[in-house]
């Protein structure tokens, strides 16, 4: 398959032809500075076409009806000339009818394309998109978000004039999905102008201190709930924008003679992550909780659980490698301690169900002996 992207070059081009190339499906890139007769060779070859190219903030006004709209009415000629019934996706804006040169361009470009969907019945879909964010948009441009989190993820300020300001936005991984499912499975009976699935609204200052939170991580190693929805892809693009030099940073780390313990990442509502050594012959722990629980996840090394119930006195032992991994789990009302029972030094992962609170510890010394 061949697909034909105008504007491939652009933020959300860029995008998009990672994901078609994932599918292995050849991309024809028309960018701002190809020849016309190259477009009219690429529509012949196509057997779809996606219609990003546009202007949306030129010096000179008058880019808006030579690009938005003389731009989309040349590709409407060629396609008409070949008689093609092929899926065509615009990208379009929420602005689209609105009184401003910007909106007036695209809704003359929709218009053009609504036109030619109905003389050769093409499959169309026109998505009126809000404010695109993600890895690659251009910062200082014409999206709140990539300023943000350019400016914060280098260490630069941002000027915030109305923090109750209400934005509308959709990830770009959402739009390019959909461009991309139309193309792959158009749809001859939908409506043409369609909808990115997932849309999100937040204020001007909830983004800002969204996005510091990101970067606050590296000081108090505590995360948002990062793994759905609109934090998720706000906090994929905020690193997007870290310069090489800060892919990593140092977190702390406490020693003494029974080895190393070393927090990594806590999080809000789910507990912490961190690892801890032993040299052979030590034992850590000796203690129980009433409520917090843990896993053990023995990385490397020889070691020996011993439990206690602190109210029966029943006994439990387990013997656990690093060559088998096998998940401890402490349970609250058990005096618990691990033993490094072999030749090398012992290394642990921890995950604790609550953020250590050195006010509520819930961590009570018992003897196991």
């Amino acid at each position: 398959m061949k697909v034909l992207v105008t504007g491939a070059d652009g933020f959300l081009g860029k995008n998009l032809c990672v994901k078609l190339e994932e599918k292995n499906i050849q991309v024809l890139k028309f960018l701002r500075d190809s020849e016309l007769n190259f477009l009219e060779e690429c529509v012949f070859r196509a057997d779809a076409i996606i219609h990003l190219a546009g202007e949306n903030r030129p010096e000179d006004p008058r880019a808006f009806e030579i690009v938005n709209v003389g731009l989309t009415n040349i590709l409407c000629d060629l396609v008409s000339k070949d008689k093609k019934n092929i899926p065509f996706v615009f990208a379009s804006s929420i602005q689209a009818g609105l009184d401003n040169a910007y909106g007036h361009s695209k809704s003359s470009a929709e218009q053009s394309l609504v036109n030619l969907s109905d003389k050769l019945d093409i499959n169309l879909a026109i998505y009126r998109l809000p404010g695109v964010f993600g890895k690659w948009c251009k910062p200082n441009y014409n999206s709140v978000v990539a300023t943000f989190c350019h400016n914060l993820a280098n260490g630069l300020p941002i000027k915030i004039n109305d923090p109750t300001i209400k934005l509308k936005l959709v990830y770009v991984d959402d739009v390019v999905d959909s461009f991309v499912n139309f193309v792959l499975s158009p749809n001859p009976y939908s409506d043409v102008y369609c909808d990115i699935n997932n849309e999100y609204e937040i204020s001007l200052g909830g983004l800002a201190d969204q996005i510091r939170s990101f970067k606050n991580v590296k000081e108090n190693l505590v995360t948002d709930d990062v793994g759905a929805g609109l934090t998720r892809a706000l906090y994929s693009t905020y690193l997007s924008y870290l310069p090489a030099s800060e892919f990593s940073y140092e977190v702390p780390k406490y020693g003494d003679e029974r080895g190393d313990f070393v927090e990594m990442l806590k999080t809000k509502n789910s507990g912490q992550f961190s690892y801890f050594t032993a040299h052979p012959g030590v034992t850590r722990g000796g203690h129980y909780h009433h409520s917090k629980t843990e896993k053990f996840l023995v990385v490397r090394g020889d070691a020996k659980f011993k439990f206690k119930n602190i109210v029966t006195h029943e006994q439990h032992v387990l013997i656990v490698s690093g060559e088998k991994p096998e998940v401890v789990d402490t349970v609250p009302g058990w005096s618990h301690d691990i033993t490094n029972i072999g030749d090398t030094e012992l290394v642990v992962m921890l995950w604790a169900n609550e953020i250590f609170d050195r006010d509520r510890p819930d961590t009570y010394a018992m003897s196991l002996d």
